[in-house]
């Protein structure tokens, strides 16, 4: 089937194979890849709307033990700069965070063996207690690290997280779900059935959570496209994903770009290709969101061209991308901006993708 074949079929309604996904990575007009994506994006809600979130990225210890490489970030405990942060920072934080208009907290940290199960009902029961805002906390790996460390099944970790004011799962640690390359970048952290495993248990509780995708790294595009087929394969299943979010490995100041001579970032061109792909293939996910964080906001204007219909976060705080020298700052009106300037309509949401 051509390239033009795949696409019409994708408009009319077809769902499209892990193969032809992988023959859309050769094709040359970027601009055709960005229409249709473009389209089958608007018919997910009103074409003209384009969602935003005001939170925060709070990371609550920079403690881990499982050295992936392609972080930046994390810091052993014997460490001068190794953190967990006391309850009241974690408190002034979420207080201005709801000054500005956050409804949310995005709560993600180190595998911190010293922090179990009791840690975290501590932590979520006292901000629950407090602060009238939805808590988006700990992905996958961190609750199975949790369930290790407190020596509880994952279910059981996951009910406890939940009485205790967990709202929904961020989609992190999800990389690439393919073995073969978790082993060369994040050999201690889980495999990608686990991963999944949460995320199908997670659902079945009724806790929502994301999807996320690392791309640009040691993966071939096959890998690529089985990540994807797996997430569609669940969100079939499950329906409890509210996005998908695919960003670019940063090479700078990691232990992945020394060692595997990956010195140069993923390209525009590469992102945006990935992104409307991802569209195409993933007919099951209404939002799919862009990544400014890590490209800067000219680039995620243009991904709303190739398949994004969600500018994410205001990201008042952001520390893992940082740490790896990528820096990228926007407030509530720059987002507003970008969306009004692409002739797009900014609509507030909330994590379950209901405009607020």
């Amino acid at each position: 089937m051509t390239e033009e074949a795949i696409l019409r079929k994708a408009l009319d309604g077809g769902r499209i194979t892990p193969g032809e996904a992988l023959a859309l990575f050769s094709m040359k007009d970027m601009l055709l890849l960005g229409n249709v994506a473009a389209r089958l994006a608007a018919r997910k809600r009103d074409e003209k709307v384009v969602t935003y979130i005001v939170d925060r990225n709070i990371n609550y210890t920079n403690i881990c033990v499982t050295d992936c490489a392609f972080c930046a970030f994390y810091r052993k405990e014997r460490d001068e700069d190794a953190y967990v942060l006391p309850f009241e920072t974690l408190a002034e934080k979420i207080e201005e965070t709801l000054a500005v208009g956050g409804r949310q907290i995005l709560l993600q940290g180190g595998h911190n063996v010293n922090l179990k199960i009791d840690y975290f009902e501590d932590l979520f029961s006292k901000i629950k207690a407090r602060y009238d805002i939805h808590l988006h906390a700990l992905s996958p790996p961190e609750i199975i690290h949790t369930s290790r460390v407190s020596r509880l099944s994952l279910e059981e970790t996951l009910r406890r997280l939940m009485a205790a004011g967990l709202d929904s799962i961020p989609g992190g640690g999800a990389e690439i779900l393919v073995d073969r390359v978790r082993r060369k970048i994040s050999p201690l952290k889980c495999t990608s059935a686990q991963w999944l495993e949460v995320m199908e248990l997670a659902h079945g509780l009724g806790l929502p959570t994301t999807a996320t995708m690392m791309f640009g790294h040691v993966e071939t595009f096959e890998e690529r496209v089985e990540h994807l087929r797996l997430i569609r394969e669940l969100q079939d299943k499950t329906g409890g994903f509210t996005a998908f979010i695919p960003w670019p490995f940063q090479p700078g100041n990691t232990e992945l770009s020394r060692d595997s001579g990956i010195q140069h970032a993923v390209t525009g061109l590469d992102y945006l290709k990935t992104l409307a792909i991802s569209r195409i293939f993933l007919d099951n996910f209404d939002a799919l969101q862009s990544s400014w964080v890590t490209l800067g906001p000219k680039v995620g204007q243009v991904a709303l061209f190739y398949g994004a219909n969600d500018m994410g976060s205001t990201m008042l705080e952001e520390n893992v991308v940082r740490a790896a020298g990528t820096v990228h700052c926007l407030n509530e009106d720059d987002l507003i901006r970008l969306i009004t300037d692409g002739g797009f309509i900014p609509k507030r949401r909330n994590m379950r993708y209901e405009l607020v």
